[in-house]
């Protein structure tokens, strides 16, 4: 078992990047009700100089399952760009902690989406985060 090891019924996440590639391996699983979670084991290149997930890690693990669950929460996908992250660092995780990303989608309008996450390592609530993204359509196929 690899130190980045996800528990069971977590599969790498549906979509990525060079960035997150390099932060990563990301994680989600997807839940009864449709939706679903989004997960990271912490890294020790991911820790801060005291063994503590860095708070970028955390941030940008709450950007991600923010803008991915609230994009697919409505049909048609709308592409998002985020516009406001709001962070509350209120506890901590260290290397080898499993951390998961729950969201609350709160609103996709016409112009603006917004939702809420909450960051759990061992059952904790180590970050609260509020997420504002502007909403573009998809470009229309062509013929």
């Amino acid at each position: 078992m690899s130190a980045s090891d996800p528990p069971p019924g977590f599969e790498p996440i549906f979509r990525t990047s060079p960035f997150l590639d390099h932060l990563g391996p990301f994680f989600m699983r997807k839940e009864p009700d449709g939706t679903f979670v989004v997960g990271l084991r912490v890294r020790p290149c991911h820790a801060n100089g005291r063994g503590n997930a860095h708070g970028g890690l955390l941030m940008t693990l709450c950007d991600i399952a923010l803008g991915y669950r609230t994009s697919s929460s409505v049909e048609p996908r709308p592409f998002l760009t985020t516009a406001n992250v709001t962070t509350d660092f209120v506890g901590s995780a260290t290397v080898g902690d499993w951390i998961e990303a729950h969201v609350d989608v709160q609103k996709v309008g016409r112009s603006l989406a917004f939702a809420n996450c909450y960051v759990v390592c061992d059952g904790r609530r180590i970050v609260r985060a509020s997420g504002i993204f502007s909403v573009k359509s998809p470009p229309s196929p062509t013929s």
